[in-house]
């Protein structure tokens, strides 16, 4: 049991250790900035998958109006502004200490039988906010080795926002009750 334990942990410690470059976040070739985009299609009318967006939002985060920006129902369009906090790992791969929070720009639009996210803008929130896209570049004087753990932390978070939001936006099943 303890073998197979360490071993475990000896996995989790490595996996923790894979430079950005093997777990790649997504750069737009435009903007080059980091962005998370995907247009899903999903039925539905702009306002029905506007309202059930608005009660995704609600449901995931803890203060839904503070980090919604824009709730514009005429427009079929959502903003948000969040934060994820990342934190050191030690050599074991548990979390040590809380290493900053990056900041985000979540942009959600509604058509006809479709909805587009757009995860964009992540910063560094510190004295000044840094663009993250400085933690892919090896040489850039603020980089350190922790950046890549960062980046993966990230990565998870927005991939799992991701994942919760097409869960959220799936038409809700209503049971008839036939008795």
């Amino acid at each position: 049991m303890k073998n197979s334990r360490n071993f475990l942990l000896t996995v989790l410690g490595m996996v923790l250790m894979i430079p950005a470059g093997l777990s790649q976040v997504p750069v737009d070739e435009t903007t080059k900035k980091i962005t998370y985009k995907e247009v899903v299609t999903q039925e539905g009318t702009p306002a029905k998958m506007y309202n059930q967006c608005i009660e995704w939002v609600n449901a995931n985060y803890v203060n839904a109006a503070d980090a919604t920006r824009v709730r514009d129902p005429e427009g079929a369009r959502i903003e948000i502004r969040h934060r994820i906090k990342v934190y050191n790992v030690d050599k074991n791969g548990v979390k040590t200490t809380e290493g900053g929070v990056v900041q985000y720009d979540l942009n959600l639009e509604f058509k006809e039988g479709r909805y587009r996210y757009t995860f964009t803008d992540f910063t560094l929130v510190a004295i000044s906010k840094i663009p993250l896209e400085r933690w892919l570049d090896k040489n850039d004087p603020i980089y350190q080795p922790a950046c890549d753990i960062y980046l993966q932390q990230v990565d998870k978070a927005v991939n799992d926002l991701i994942k919760s939001l097409k869960e959220g936006m799936k038409p809700k099943v209503i049971k008839q009750d036939n008795w």
